[in-house]
C-alpha cells in the first residue's frame, strides 16, 4: 500500500466547492483505486454544527453524498428526535473513500474499517473542511472519527457526555474554538443486538440533544 498523505493534494483555499472538486484527484492513499469517487462533506458554509463519521459506505460511494444509506436514515431520525433539523448541519467523514472487501456471494461490497494510517493520511481534508465551515459544535460519530482528531489513545466510552476541545491545527488563524461532543456512529446502533437497539438509539439521541444545547450555551 502506498501512503503519501493528502496534504499535497489539498489546495490552500478554504472554499468548499473547490476543496470538494480537488478531493476527487486525491492519491494520498490507495483507497481511491477501488472506490467510485471521493465523498466529500455536504452542508452549508457557516453551519454551526458539524457531524463527522468514519467513511462513506456503499450507498454513499455510489451517490457521492455522505450519510444517504441506512445509517444516514437512522441519523436523520435521531437528529429529528433531538430537535436538530439536518438541513443546517454539515455532514462529513474522517475518510473520504469507501474501503471495502467483496462479499463471498453476490456483488454487495462489505465495509471494512480504515486503518490508522489511512485515517491520518486523509486528515488534512477534514481539517480543511473544519477551517472552511468553522462550526461552533462538532459531533464525532464513532471511535474512528473521534481518534482521527483527538488521537489514537482516545476512548469514546470514557468521554461521552463531556464537552471537549479540538487540536489547535483544526482552526484557521483567528478562528473560533469549537465545542466537541463524542457519541456512537449510527451504524453501530444498526449492527447491535436487536434487544439493545432501542437503548442505543436513545443514547444517540441524548448525545445529539446535548450537542444541540451547546449551540445556545
Amino acid at each position: 500500500m502506498t501512503i503519501v498523505g493528502a496534504a499535497e493534494f489539498v489546495p490552500q483555499t478554504r472554499e468548499l466547492s473547490t476543496l470538494a472538486a480537488a478531493a476527487q484527484s486525491c492519491r494520498g492513499c490507495d483507497l481511491f483505486e477501488n472506490a467510485s469517487r471521493a465523498v466529500f462533506g455536504s452542508g452549508p458554509v457557516g453551519a454551526r454544527m458539524m457531524l463527522v463519521g468514519e467513511q462513506p459506505g456503499d450507498r454513499e460511494d455510489v451517490a457521492g453524498e455522505p450519510f444517504v444509506g441506512p445509517a444516514g436514515r437512522l441519523l436523520d431520525k435521531a437528529l429529528d428526535e433531538a430537535g436538530l433539523p439536518r438541513a443546517p448541519v454539515y455532514l462529513t467523514n474522517a475518510v473520504k473513500h469507501f474501503k471495502f472487501v467483496p462479499a463471498e456471494r453476490g456483488t454487495r461490497r462489505i465495509h471494512k474499517t480504515p486503518s490508522r494510517t489511512e485515517v491520518v493520511a486523509c486528515r488534512p481534508w477534514l481539517i480543511a473542511e473544519m477551517q472552511a465551515v468553522e462550526p461552533a459544535v462538532v459531533v464525532l460519530l464513532g471511535a474512528t472519527a473521534a481518534k482521527s482528531l483527538l488521537g489514537n489513545a482516545f476512548r469514546l466510552t470514557a468521554h461521552r457526555g463531556e464537552v471537549l476541545s479540538l487540536p489547535a491545527e483544526t482552526k484557521p488563524v483567528g478562528g473560533r474554538d469549537a465545542k466537541v461532543v463524542v457519541t456512537v456512529h449510527p451504524s453501530s446502533v444498526l449492527r447491535g443486538p436487536s434487544q439493545a437497539r432501542e437503548e442505543s438509539f436513545r443514547s444517540l439521541v441524548s448525545d445529539l440533544r446535548f450537542a444541540g444545547e451547546l449551540l445556545d450555551a
